[in-house]
C-alpha cells in the first residue's frame, strides 16, 4: 500500500485507542471517590447553594454520559477543557509545564542512548569476559530498581553527602540568563546541566539498562550471523564489519524499544518531578488527582497518549529507512 498509505492506514487506526483511552479515564475519574468542589472550597465557609451553582457552572450536576458527550464534542474543537481548581484553561496550563518534562525525558533518553549503545557493543564483543559480567550486573540493578528511589539515592549522595549538585527545580536553557541572575548563556548553560543532571540520570537508567540489554543481545546475534562469517571468510577488517554489518542491523529492537517505552519514561517523569520538585506535566497530573481536577486529568492524559501513539507509527515508519528489507507495499 506504500509508505503514505500506511501511515494513513495507521494514524486511522490509532482514533479508537484514543477514544478508548478517553472513556476510561473519563469514567475512572468522575467515579473516584471525593467531590472536586468541596475539595477547591476546602476551608471556606459554604452553603449548599454555592455548592450547586459551582457545580452547575462546570456541568457537574449532569449526568455521565452527557458530560463525557459535551466533552468530547469540545475536544473534537480542540478544547481540552477548563480546570476546575486553577480556573484556567487546560490547555494553557499543559503548555506552561511541558516544557521541563519534556526536557527532563529527551535528556534521560540522550543519556540512555548514548550508554546503553555503547556498553552493549562492548558487552557484546568481549562476551563472558570481566566487562561483560559487569555490564550485566549493571542492567540487571537497573531494571529492578525503581527511578524514585534511584533519585532519592542520588540526592543524599551527590547534593547532601558531597554537596556537588543541586538537589531539586530546574534552570530552564530557554530563559533569559538574567531571569536566573547569571552573568551570560554560558552559565546558563552549565548551571541547566547541574540541575538537569541527577534527575536525568534517575529517570534515564531503567531506559538504559533495558536498551543496553537489548543491545548486547542484538549485537551477538548479528556478529553469529552468516553474512558476518562470510565477511571475516573475505578478510574484511573486524571494526568494519562491526560498523556497516553487524551495528544497523541490530538497532531495529532499539527503535521499537525506545517508541514503546516513551509512556515508561513519561509515567517515570511523575515520580521524578516529585522527587526532584520540577515543575512539569507529572507534576501537574499528580495535583490534579489530588483535587480530582476531571478536566485537567482527562487533558494530561489524551496528550501523553496521543504522544505514545504517535511514537509508535513513528517507530513503525523508522523500520523503512533503517532497514532495507522491510518495506510497505510492493516495490516497483
Amino acid at each position: 500500500m506504500g509508505l503514505l498509505r500506511y501511515t494513513a492506514f495507521r494514524v486511522i487506526q490509532a482514533i479508537p485507542v484514543l477514544i478508548g483511552i478517553t472513556v476510561i479515564t473519563f469514567i475512572l475519574a468522575n467515579l473516584a471517590p471525593g467531590d472536586p468542589v468541596r475539595l477547591m472550597l476546602q476551608g471556606q465557609e459554604v452553603d449548599q447553594e454555592v455548592i450547586e451553582r459551582v457545580e452547575r457552572q462546570y456541568g457537574l450536576d449532569r449526568p455521565l454520559h452527557e458530560r463525557y458527550v459535551t466533552y468530547m464534542a469540545n475536544l473534537v474543537q480542540g478544547d481540552l477543557g477548563h480546570s476546575i481548581h486553577r480556573d484556567r484553561p487546560v490547555t494553557e496550563l499543559m503548555i506552561q509545564r511541558a516544557g521541563p518534562t519534556l526536557l527532563l525525558v529527551i535528556s534521560a533518553y540522550a543519556f540512555a542512548l548514548a550508554t546503553a549503545i555503547p556498553l552493549g557493543i562492548i558487552a557484546a564483543t568481549r562476551r563472558n569476559e570481566p566487562t561483560d559480567h559487569v555490564s550485566r550486573i549493571v542492567a540487571l540493578i537497573g531494571v529492578s530498581t525503581p527511578s524514585f528511589w534511584i533519585g532519592i539515592m542520588l540526592i543524599l549522595i551527590f547534593a547532601i553527602q558531597l554537596g556537588w549538585l543541586p538537589s531539586s527545580g530546574l534552570v530552564y536553557p530557554w530563559r533569559s540568563p538574567d531571569h536566573y541572575g547569571y552573568s551570560g548563556y554560558l552559565e546558563l548553560a552549565f548551571q541547566t546541566i547541574r540541575h538537569l543532571l541527577l534527575p536525568m540520570v534517575a529517570l534515564g537508567t531503567l531506559q538504559m539498562a533495558t536498551l543496553m540489554r537489548v543491545e548486547r543481545t542484538q549485537m551477538i546475534e548479528s556478529l553469529q550471523g552468516e553474512y558476518v562469517k562470510l565477511a571475516r571468510a573475505y578478510g574484511v577488517p573486524e571494526r568494519t564489519i562491526l560498523r556497516k554489518h553487524a551495528f544497523q542491523v541490530a538497532q531495529l529492537p532499539i527503535i521499537t524499544i525506545v517508541g514503546l517505552n516513551l509512556s515508561t519514561a513519561l509515567g517515570g517523569a511523575v515520580l521524578i518531578e516529585y522527587v526532584f520538585n520540577i515543575n512539569g506535566m507529572g507534576r501537574l497530573f499528580l495535583e490534579a488527582i489530588q483535587s480530582l481536577d476531571y478536566q485537567l486529568i482527562m487533558g494530561i492524559t489524551i496528550v501523553i497518549g496521543a504522544m505514545f501513539v504517535i511514537g509508535v507509527i513513528i517507530t513503525d515508519i523508522s523500520y523503512a529507512y533503517i532497514d532495507p528489507r522491510v518495506t510497505y507495499g510492493d516495490r516497483d
